[in-house]
């Protein structure tokens, strides 16, 4: 249920908060501004997919990828704020950018997509 909330307020934030997301796009993406409007309907999409049974585990997988997509664009937004000394501080960044791989994680094992064994290894 967290994970859900977590993809959909990311998702409406995208949405709601569009120019602020484009000036942390790195330059090399092209039509920034589209992209951040598809990648928050990406994560609402996925949001409503964890819903259903149906589409779980496709939208764990989806949701892990797209973590991994745009972790790139975080790194770019820390160089951003860090480099000018005007944005977000380190505290923010670096747990940010450490978590990336967690989040995936947690898409994965939230989803089903991936099980945890709870045997002893032989």
């Amino acid at each position: 249920m967290l994970l859900i909330a977590f993809y959909a307020l990311a998702g409406v934030a995208h949405l709601v908060v569009t120019d602020a997301m484009v000036r942390i796009v790195p330059a090399w993406v092209q039509m920034p501004h589209a992209v951040v409007i598809a990648t928050g309907l990406c994560e609402l999409a996925g949001a409503a997919a964890l819903v259903t049974h149906r589409w779980r585990r496709a939208a764990g997988w989806a949701l892990a990828a797209y973590a991994l997509c745009v972790w790139p664009a975080n790194a770019h937004h820390a160089i951003i704020d860090l480099s000018g000394g005007t944005g977000l501080p380190i505290w923010y960044h670096a747990p940010r950018l450490a978590l990336q791989p967690a989040i995936i994680w947690w898409a994965l094992w939230a989803s089903g997509a991936v099980r945890v064994s709870r045997r002893a290894p032989r």
